[in-house]
């Protein structure tokens, strides 16, 4: 059986912790980020947990992860 190809997209945009856990960062942190007050720009700094309905899919796309 030939080896399943990672899916670069979703690598590049999600990453696992030691805990198994698959992070994601926020969309739209670049788009009109000087008008926004620095409360709002620092909210997309922080990493979070993807949706536990989207695990499965992501499971699927990066099957070496």
């Amino acid at each position: 059986m030939p080896k399943m190809k990672t899916h670069k997209g979703a690598a590049s945009r999600f990453h696992i912790t030691g805990t198994g856990k698959i992070m994601r960062m926020k969309g739209g942190s670049s788009h009109l980020r000087r008008k926004k007050s620095y409360r709002a720009r620092s909210l997309y700094d922080s990493k979070l947990v993807v949706n536990p309905v989207d695990v499965p899919r992501l499971k699927r796309v990066m099957p070496y992860m």
